[in-house]
């Protein structure tokens, strides 16, 4: 039997099959190990510090503004210089960061300029590992290497995080912080033996003319435009979805903080199948169904949840919603990749985490606002109504029947 015989191993397998996709999957894997112990440790720290709900809203707040505000530069610098230095700069800036907030973390203005300066090095980092994954693994693996990435993020932070919350309870917020300054040394150290070969020295010029050539040359790219379009309606109703679950389960589901951590869990279950469902049905990931199919999944989950009160109904749509996540994550960040030349894709994924995260903020206030105002059921409807226009624009829009291929958008920054 052949290499390309029934037998095959899938492309997740494949992926990790690749000396280089293991260390660059194992670096962002164990960062993330910590992402979960910082980011539980921090909710807790400040509501400890101040007791009030708004400063934790105010903690969200810095670690979403670095994205908004650096994240084009971020972009041109990811293009511009050297990606494996990128990250791991980034990585041991974060560990310095985590370090100062374990032992100076009584003091909330430590915690704010600490949350502001992690999100501000995430800025960088992301885009730049988003950008050269292409560059280990073949292009008929990506979409199994996208999947392992999410996945293991996904799995991870739900199994991990009970155990954050433990170590926090009995220790308090220092070790959490330490062991996340660890996982970004780590990382450092896995990404420092990343085979990527040199990239071309930096071209003479500024910074923000790179950023303008990149918003240019999305601007040329039609169907660049559609998914950000897309890509930006989902966004103005996640945020406030996700982040009033709790809202969700307590007002209108009725549950104590038991049964919303089963409603967690269960998103998850989703997410960590999703791996699954691509192998088994996806033959090409650029087909619009599975770029935008997945919000109408999600659309019909969340008008599922406004409408249902059932504890049992909540556990299996919230799995369909994990399901959906994650597909349209990997779908899209797939794409990105083998459509957008590599001279732009630090740029282009910047403009993407940009999108989102202002949708997201936008989302946040207005749904926090909304559902004092209507109710969380009101919330969840108009969120499921955003999600179902963003899915139908992408699938009806003239032209979207299948993304551009690489050499299609090769010349778009020209």
């Amino acid at each position: 039997m052949t290499a390309d015989g029934p037998h095959r191993p899938s492309a997740l397998r494949r992926a990790l099959a690749q000396p280089a996709f293991r260390r660059l999957w194992a670096a962002q894997t164990i960062s993330r190990w910590g992402d979960t112990f910082n980011s539980v440790a921090l909710v807790i720290l400040v509501f400890q510090l101040t007791g009030s709900g708004l400063q934790v809203a105010v903690t969200v707040a810095f670690e979403v503004a670095p994205v908004i505000l650096f994240g084009f530069i971020a972009g041109a610098v990811v293009d511009r210089y050297d990606r494996r230095r990128v990250m791991i700069v980034a990585d041991v800036g974060r560990a310095v960061l985590a370090l100062g907030l374990a032992l100076f973390h009584d003091h909330l203005g430590v915690v704010y300029a600490a949350a502001f300066g992690l999100s501000m090095l995430s800025v960088l980092f992301n885009p730049a590992a988003a950008s050269v994954l292409p560059t280990v693994v073949d292009d008929d693996d990506i979409v199994g290497a996208n999947s392992a990435i999410w996945s293991a993020a996904v799995i991870f932070q739900i199994a991990l995080a009970p155990a954050a919350g433990a170590l926090v309870a009995l220790a308090g917020p220092a070790p959490a912080f330490v062991i996340n300054a660890s996982t970004f040394a780590l990382s450092a150290a896995l990404i420092a033996g990343l085979p990527l070969g040199r990239r071309p020295a930096a071209t003479a010029g500024r910074h923000l003319t790179d950023v303008a050539d990149g918003l240019r040359a999305i601007r040329a790219s039609r169907f660049l435009r559609v998914l950000a379009g897309v890509q930006g309606l989902a966004a103005l109703s996640a945020g406030a979805t996700s982040a009033l679950l709790v809202v969700l389960a307590q007002d209108h589901l009725d549950l104590g903080a038991d049964r919303f951590g089963l409603l967690i869990a269960a998103i998850g279950v989703g997410a960590g199948l999703e791996p699954l469902v691509l192998q088994r049905f996806v033959t090409d990931i650029r087909r619009p169904v599975w770029l935008f199919g997945p919000h109408l999944l999600r659309g019909v989950v969340d008008i599922v949840l406004a409408a249902s009160r059932s504890f049992g109904v909540a556990l299996g749509a919230l799995a369909v919603y994990g399901i959906g996540t994650s597909t349209g994550n990997v779908a899209y960040t797939s794409v990105l990749q083998t459509t957008v030349p590599d001279r732009l894709r630090g740029r282009v994924f910047a403009f993407f985490d940009v999108t989102w995260q202002t949708g997201r903020l936008l989302s946040i206030g207005l749904g926090g606002l909304a559902a004092d105002r209507f109710g969380i059921a009101a919330v969840y409807g108009a969120g499921g109504a955003l999600l179902l226009g963003a899915g139908t624009f992408g699938l009806l829009m003239p032209g979207m029947d299948h993304s551009p291929s690489p050499s299609r958008m090769s010349d778009m920054d020209h």
